[in-house]
């Protein structure tokens, strides 16, 4: 598998090409600060993210971080190269939770174009991606596809 990496800049719809796959440049460690608020802020009562006591007996040893959180930090590294010129997200799918995700792990993301299709309207067209975080030990956390609607160069470039 030939993997390539995008700048962020001038990622339009003309840009994919199915079965081109993306490493994303950054990678973000997972805090106790996000993992708590966002777990709170949803409401998510389960006691393995914020239960430190609850959770030294369990098969894992210490509080797992969300995997809204998890999935969300994935997709964030790779909007730079995937949908910086997105118009609309239009779904996400077939989401799994492949491994646990702690305070302290790294997450770093991939994207793979499974389909580059145009749209109703002329100044986007339709992309569908397949995404997955690793772990700093590039176990693989998290994958997922999504489609988004992006710009079109030759009707946003100038603009």
């Amino acid at each position: 598998m030939k993997i390539s990496s995008l700048t962020g800049r001038g990622n339009y719809f003309e840009d994919f090409v199915v079965g081109k796959v993306m490493r994303h440049a950054r990678g973000k460690t997972v805090g106790e600060t996000e993992n708590v608020l966002i777990t709170n802020l949803v409401m998510n009562t389960a006691q393995g993210h914020f239960n430190e006591h609850a959770m030294k007996d369990t098969s894992f040893g210490q509080r797992l971080s969300y995997g809204g959180v998890n999935f969300s930090l994935a997709l964030g590294l790779a909007s730079q190269d995937t949908t910086e010129n997105a118009l609309a997200e239009l779904g996400l799918d077939k989401i799994r939770l492949r491994a646990p995700v702690f305070h302290g792990d790294t997450i770093y993301a991939y994207s793979e174009v499974l389909e580059v299709k145009p749209s109703d309207r002329e100044d986007a067209g339709e992309v569908r991606f397949r995404h997955w975080g690793v772990n700093q030990d590039d176990k693989v956390v998290f994958e997922g596809e999504r489609r988004a609607l992006i710009k079109r160069r030759s009707h946003w470039a100038d603009k």
